[in-house]
């Protein structure tokens, strides 16, 4: 099924031809549209139009409506327009188009809800989701995971060609003390009883990382023995990497789990740590220091910029390579984007990484500019998140003061989800196996909700009490809409939800079609902008007027077969468009709760 044209894009063309009619000048020219309280419609173009071809405003915009107002040039979709004020146009669209509009959304046999692909979609890399090998995830990683995971929903529906990247953190000298360790007690990571569960994993890696950091600080001889292992990790010495890989092994047991709570899915090969890139590293500082865009500094391969200086007015360099001949950071960064451009053809490159980190990768970037590995047609874009925080609004932390591990978080937001579905169980009839799926779905959705309605640069604060609560801007108060929604569908007594365009529609329903109506082109600014926390308010937006709905518009009790079936109709594309929505931010939707 093609998509379907939204009103406004409808309104807009008519508005659009009858600019240029009216002005020849003004062909192309943006009608300004824009939703409002007076009417359906406002636009607002008129005005800059008049003034650039110095007539008057009120004038011109009479002169619009005129031409607008004639046979077959938009009077099937407006029903009425006025001009207001210095040259406003107000404009209200017709019951019936309305209906015939979400009607054709509902006929949508792909399920997209005439939601159409983005114009000229292209392939993106997304870097996200990045926990480090033999660590537990704590509260941090968890915005790069539900943001980026939302991100990647949100572009693939937009027909965007998606590489997912979980550039996990692999590498580096913690890894020599690790596989020392393991060499000298070889059992350490040994399963006894075949498969194992990823907090079993995490339980053993913890313990082997303590052990061995314990020993690290207290006994040179195995300090100096963990360095050597350094070397032979990245000169490639086959046993030392065999170990390493047991480290990397045991840590992905662990990953899947946490992100199989989070209702999440990551594949295995689109983990590309920063061991991915090892290769790459010694040519890429060959070209960036051959090309003169690094040079050496005290022996460091360093690239120096104009706008970045320390305190004390000296400049910071990007480091390349250290005085040792180790790599940092940079040259891991610098290599993934040379893989990314020239191997995996990207487009675009958006890394969901905090805030905190932002003034290496505007380094990274502009180095990258410099050595035309990025041009003007290869974007990369950081989108920056900011921290979680305790009710207290300082960063998240336990009574203790230490960090909090994700999973723990998860499994109280799912136990307290469990007790709010359980309370109204007995009422709808929920077994206990839907009682502890639909505990996780609001659990887990109310975690990720918080997180994506708040603008992901923003820190958020973390309250699960607010979370799953019903009421407020809450993912439990949108699965909660849409649960009541399934319930009226199921209580419909045989009617069929059937659009009826004959008949006219109450200001509630209008109002509920209208912002139907604009799912799609929210959709598609969301996805080409990154921001998710616009998709949620739309949703939050769509489940309040359906509560104004319900109170002034019986749907079972409705005064003819005809309305009843119109409204069933407009509630069942409500919930569709809730449940598409909901998706696309990884949020479930229960039918019943």
């Amino acid at each position: 099924m093609a998509s379907v044209t939204s009103l406004s894009d409808s309104v807009q063309q008519h508005l659009a031809s009858a600019l240029s009619a009216t002005l020849p000048e003004a062909a192309g020219a943006d009608p300004l549209l824009r939703r409002s309280d007076r009417a359906d419609y406002q636009a607002n173009g008129v005005l800059a139009l008049a003034k650039k071809a110095k007539a008057n405003p009120r004038e011109l915009a009479t002169q619009v409506v005129a031409n607008l107002t004639t046979p077959d040039a938009g009077s099937a979709v407006i029903k009425d327009i006025e001009v207001s004020g210095p040259g406003f146009l107000n404009i209200t669209i017709a019951d019936r188009a309305i209906t015939e509009n979400l009607a054709a959304r509902y006929a949508d046999d792909t399920g997209r809800l005439g939601v159409p692909h983005a114009a000229h979609p292209g392939t993106t890399v997304v870097d996200y989701a990045q926990p480090n090998v033999a660590k537990e995830m704590h509260v941090g990683h968890l915005r790069s995971a539900v943001i980026g995971d939302a991100v990647v929903q949100l572009l693939e529906f937009t027909g965007e060609n998606v590489v997912r990247r979980h550039h996990i953190g692999d590498w580096g000298t913690q890894f020599g003390m690790l596989i020392q360790y393991l060499e000298e007690h070889p059992h350490e990571l040994d399963h006894k009883d075949g498969e194992i569960t990823g907090e079993e994993a995490m339980s053993n890696l913890d313990r082997l990382y303590k052990t061995a950091r314990k020993l690290f600080d207290s006994d040179d001889e195995f300090k100096t023995r963990a360095r050597r292992r350094v070397v032979d990790l990245q000169a490639g010495d086959p046993a030392t990497l065999a170990a390493w890989q047991k480290f990397v092994d045991e840590s992905k047991i662990y990953f899947f789990s946490v992100f199989e709570k989070l209702d999440m899915e990551v594949r295995d090969p689109d983990i590309v740590g920063e061991s991915g890139y090892n290769d790459m590293l010694h040519e890429t500082c060959r070209l960036l220091e051959e090309s003169g865009v690094a040079v050496r500094s005290e022996g460091a391969l360093c690239v120096f910029f104009d706008d970045i200086k320390g305190p004390d007015g000296n400049p910071v360099p990007l480091i390349v390579q250290k005085s040792d001949g180790g790599f940092g950071y940079a040259a891991t960064d610098l290599s993934a984007i040379r893989d990314r451009v020239f191997n995996l053809k990207a487009d675009n490159l958006l890394y969901v990484v905090d805030a905190r980190q932002s003034l290496h990768f505007k380094m990274v970037f502009e180095t990258a500019r410099r050595a035309g590995w990025l041009s003007d047609d290869i974007t990369a874009f950081q989108l920056a998140f900011g921290t979680v925080l305790g009710k207290d609004g300082k960063p998240f932390k336990t009574r203790e003061g230490e960090t909090v591990k994700l999973e723990d978080l998860l499994d109280e937001a799912v136990d307290r989800a469990t007790a709010v579905v359980r309370e109204k169980a007995e009422k709808i009839g929920l077994t206990e196996a839907e009682i502890v799926e639909n505990g996780r779905y609001v659990g887990i959705g109310a975690v990720k909700y918080a997180d994506l309605s708040t603008s992901a640069v923003r820190d958020y604060k973390f309250d699960l009490d607010q979370m799953v609560s019903l009421n407020g801007d809450t993912s439990v108060y949108l699965q909660y809409a849409y649960a009541r929604i399934q319930s009226i569908l199921r209580k419909a007594d045989g009617a069929v939800p059937t659009a009826h365009p004959e008949l006219e529609l109450a200001p509630a329903e209008r109002a509920l079609g209208l912002h139907l109506d604009q799912f799609a082109e929210t959709v598609l600014e969301v996805a080409a902008s990154y921001e998710p926390h616009k998709l949620a308010a739309y949703l939050y937006q769509l489940a309040s007027i359906l509560t104004t709905f319900y109170d002034q518009c019986p749907v079972l009790k409705a005064d003819t077969a005809a309305q009843k079936e119109n409204r069933l109709f407009l509630v069942d594309l409500t919930a569709r468009t809730l449940h598409q929505g909901m998706a696309l931010l990884g949020i479930r939707t229960p039918d019943k709760l």
